[in-house]
């Protein structure tokens, strides 16, 4: 006698890379790549408008009371909650916190909503409230409102959390890619790839010879210290979801300029280069949660480096590249055997559910 089978729901399969013509939401719309791009060009943009929104930065500048605010908001739905560096939430301030510091803002206040899944241990909401308010407090920001919702077991994953953040910019500066131009250097303030990796990790048990731990941090210090040196810097972007590359790509795009970086310039830690070699992927596409990338006017790009040099959280910082007249809004990459290679937009995300 045969047994019978049930096929499969292969339109159930989801993917962090699908093919494009889905018309439901898949995991690849969260990555930070170009499916993520293409749903707030074609689902969200059209519905809300607005100018502070067509932007597009990591936060919207507004103007409230002839006082120039840098506004964000940031949603963390991370797994698992703990990991080695971190939890939800140190990302919860500092993913917000770094998004403000990214317009050149002092940020100042957030608020913060938890959604918690009936069920979650009341302990695990305490340890993560107490590594919120720990991380809210380094971060020199005050957790000024909130909200609380419960949903029913099998509904979320534990804990998620949203944070908005506020934060003050300063006269004169004005950070954005429309301000790159052909000639501006690249800095990147330190080894790219380390959160995306000590994620799945723990995550999938995995064992690489050495723990890795997320580099999560607040930047907020260290772009104050490049701001001391000159107002005149051009953009800045914190490359987390989608990697260095994602952003990148978006500045090059933004910008209208090309980007050429030289790949063995790019700062990468052996035990991530490790990781990546064996699990087939690329550390430029990999997520981070305490760096930044600055596109730096020449003359003073030396003055800039050795101010992020000689802070903490910059000490491994290194120039990478430059942006040209060439292949406008296309980055590009000088391999070591002198080749090159394009470096594109990721579809959607090689590690979902990392921040």
């Amino acid at each position: 006698m045969s047994e019978t089978t049930e096929a499969p729901d292969v339109l159930a399969w989801t993917c962090p890379l699908p093919h494009r013509d889905r018309s439901r939401v898949v995991m690849g719309h969260g990555g930070g790549g170009a499916l993520s791009a293409e749903l707030v060009r074609e689902v969200f943009a059209p519905a809300y408008g607005g100018p502070a929104l067509s932007a597009m930065g990591d936060s919207a500048t507004v103007e409230l009371g002839g006082a120039r605010l840098a506004f964000s908001t940031d949603s963390f739905v991370v797994r698992p909650l703990f990991f080695p560096g971190g939890s939800i939430g140190d990302l919860a301030v500092n993913g917000t916190v770094n998004d403000l510091a990214m317009s050149g803002a002092r940020p100042a206040y957030l608020s913060c909503g938890f959604i918690l899944e009936e069920g979650v241990e009341t302990e695990v909401v305490r340890r993560v409230a107490e590594a919120l308010g720990a991380a809210a407090r380094a971060a020199g920001v005050e957790v000024a409102t909130g909200d609380t919702k419960v949903v029913e077991a099998g509904h979320g994953d534990g804990v998620f959390i949203n944070t908005s953040g506020i934060g003050l910019i300063p006269r004169g500066v004005d950070l954005r890619p429309q301000r790159v131009v052909p000639g501006d250097v690249v800095i990147v303030s330190g080894p790219i790839g380390v959160h995306g990796v000590a994620i799945m990790s723990v995550r999938e048990g995995l064992e690489f010879g050495v723990e890795i731990e997320s580099d999560c941090a607040a930047l907020a210090g260290l772009v104050e210290a490049m701001l001391a040196v000159t107002e005149d810097l051009h953009v800045l972007r914190d490359p987390t979801r989608g990697g260095l590359a994602a952003a990148l790509n978006e500045i090059a795009s933004a910008s209208g300029t090309g980007v050429v970086v030289q790949e063995r310039s790019v700062p990468v830690p052996a035990p991530v280069a490790n990781a990546c070699a064996v699990l087939g992927l690329d550390p430029m596409y990999v997520a981070n949660e305490g760096k930044l990338v600055a596109f730096v006017p020449r003359e003073h790009a030396d003055a800039v480096l050795a101010a992020m040099r000689a802070h903490p959280l910059g000490t491994e910082a290194a120039v990478i590249g430059e942006a040209v007249e060439n292949h406008p809004g296309m980055v590009v990459a000088r391999t070591g055997l002198g080749g090159t290679r394009v470096v594109d937009l990721p579809l959607g995300e090689q590690l979902p559910r990392i921040c």
